[in-house]
């Protein structure tokens, strides 16, 4: 039998670090060989994870991170934005595969960082040698990298819907985004904001045209092709536990008409097995636990409509994670991920 690969998780009590172990803990070929959790060290992961109980008999841990770096040859990175920089530094030194689902590492520029998250960067050595772990859309670069900065989930609902316009030089000028997330995307510690008894009942907007994922999302679609862009983006907290769902508008640098933005999107992800082109719209209730991100596209002259959905906590953040990782080691791209979601 091959031997599994030791992973690490770092930040294991979120609900990021929580969708890791779903993951990971049925992965072929992984072993999870430490996690990680300042408030929980000592206790079992069913007690803080209770859909994980009696799933294996792993332990929370507060180790430093120089033994955590000796006990893995891979550490998936679930902290909070501005901890990782500061937590990185001995998987690092020890060349191990590192995959932050943080934004620490996805600017490429530290003022950039700085701005969009307002304080100085920590390690700012270390950005040029993170590549960005948008996996449909720059899946070569990840596999010839051991450290991946894998996106928000904002930005992943918001780059797949768009990056076909870019790579076909169509993406020209303002685009406008309006997103919905689920309130699993604000975190397990509730905020007086993001509880989810105070929306779930609710739906408004937030930090409309100066949330921190704008900055992301622009250096990815012009990686891609996309021409003096200028993107508004307009993100909303919705009634919902799971999911983020993003509609975008965009004028087309060509004419085009439904049956040919169709058909262009189906070829640019006909490659993709968890990218699914849809001729209606997608639902968020229907990838919600999924890897999946579904996605369709209409377009009448120059005005185009593009819309997705995904888990932001799967595809959104652990399950790319863990995509990614299949990537880094040669192992086919779906191992691990490939299960459907629930109907109803």
């Amino acid at each position: 039998m091959t031997a599994r690969l030791p992973v690490a998780v770092v930040g294991a009590s979120g609900y990021g670090g929580s969708e890791l172990l779903r993951l990971l803990l049925y992965h072929p070929r992984v072993e999870v060989t430490v996690l990680t959790s300042r408030r929980h060290a000592g206790q079992p992961v069913g007690a803080v994870h209770p859909n994980l109980a009696h799933h294996g008999d792993l332990s929370f841990s507060d180790d430093p991170m120089e033994k955590v770096a000796g006990a893995c040859e891979a550490v998936f990175l679930a902290l909070p934005h501005g901890e990782a920089m500061t937590r990185v530094g001995p998987f690092a030194r020890k060349d191990r595969i590192i995959l932050d689902l943080s934004a620490d590492f996805r600017l490429r520029d530290p003022k950039a960082w700085e701005a969009a998250y307002g304080k100085p960067h920590a390690a700012p050595e270390l950005l040029p040698s993170f590549v960005y772990g948008q996996t449909e859309c720059f899946r070569e670069e990840i596999r010839k990298s051991r450290r991946i900065a894998c996106p928000g989930c904002f930005p992943t609902g918001s780059i797949l819907a768009l990056a076909p316009l870019a790579r076909e030089g169509l993406l020209k000028g303002r685009v406008v985004v309006s997103a919905a997330t689920g309130s699993s995307g604000s975190g397990a510690e509730p905020g007086d904001r993001t509880h989810h008894p105070t929306r779930a009942e609710d739906f408004r907007a937030y930090k409309p045209l100066v949330h921190q994922h704008i900055p992301e999302i622009v250096q990815a679609l012009n990686a891609l092709g996309a021409r003096d862009l200028e993107l508004l983006f307009i993100p909303h907290s919705a009634p919902m536990v799971r999911g983020i769902f993003t509609t975008a508008v965009a004028a087309l640098a060509v004419p085009m008409d439904a049956a040919g933005i169709q058909a262009l999107y189906r070829l640019h992800y006909q490659e993709k097995p968890f990218i699914r082109v849809l001729p209606e719209s997608p639902r968020t209730a229907v990838v919600a636990g999924t890897n999946f991100a579904d996605l369709s596209a209409t377009a009448r002259g120059k005005d185009a409509v593009l819309l997705s959905a995904v888990d932001n906590l799967v595809k959104g953040a652990a399950g790319q994670a863990v995509q990614n990782l299949n990537l880094v080691m040669g192992w086919p791209e779906t191992t691990g991920l490939e299960f459907p979601g629930v109907h109803p």
